[in-house]
């Protein structure tokens, strides 16, 4: 089931913009190559832009399967990559993310776009369950969930591996958005 989302969400400040081929060089030095932006990530930190343009194989097909659909973000102001987003649709049960460049963090741009998202998904057919994790310690992002409107689901202790972080299992935090 695809979902019916624009490939253009506005915020007060930011633009989220379906991800292009275009993109990839932007999302390489703007966060994807970052150790510090990465660590959370379930995938691994870029070492090549050949690693970035192999996702954005990924994202474009993805979008027109209708199984992930990833948005960069984008100043309104400037046009500038600071991040992006994504949505994975398993028939209407949705997994979420963001990632932000290290210069954009503590300013707004997490929550704003995480707020924006949920509003967009709640009224959207089809979709009946929208969650995301966290680990556990990555604290910052948790309190942008909340202040999202999403709540705390589960505690789960050794839950996932994060690459970026020597594959050792982790405890998380699951999160949902009440529908």
């Amino acid at each position: 089931m695809k979902l019916n989302l624009p490939e253009r969400i506005d915020t007060d400040r930011l633009s989220l913009f379906r991800l292009r081929y275009e993109d990839a060089e932007e999302i390489f030095y703007t966060y994807a190559s970052k150790p510090e932006a990465t660590r959370y990530m379930s995938w691994p930190t870029h070492l090549s832009l050949r690693d970035t343009r192999h996702f954005m194989n990924y994202a474009v097909s993805g979008w027109r399967a209708g199984t992930d659909y990833s948005f960069a973000i984008r100043h309104q102001k400037d046009n500038r990559l600071i991040g992006s987003c994504g949505l994975m649709n398993d028939e209407g049960k949705i997994q979420f993310g963001y990632v932000l460049s290290p210069t954009q963090w503590n300013k707004g741009y997490g929550t704003e776009v995480c707020r924006k998202l949920m509003s967009t998904l709640k009224g959207l057919e089809g979709v009946f369950r929208v969650s995301t994790f966290v680990d556990a310690e990555n604290v910052a992002s948790a309190k942008v969930l909340m202040k999202s409107g999403l709540v705390e689901e589960a505690r789960l202790e050794k839950w996932f591996r994060f690459v970026n972080q020597g594959n050792e299992p982790k405890d998380c935090i699951l999160f949902k958005l009440p529908l």
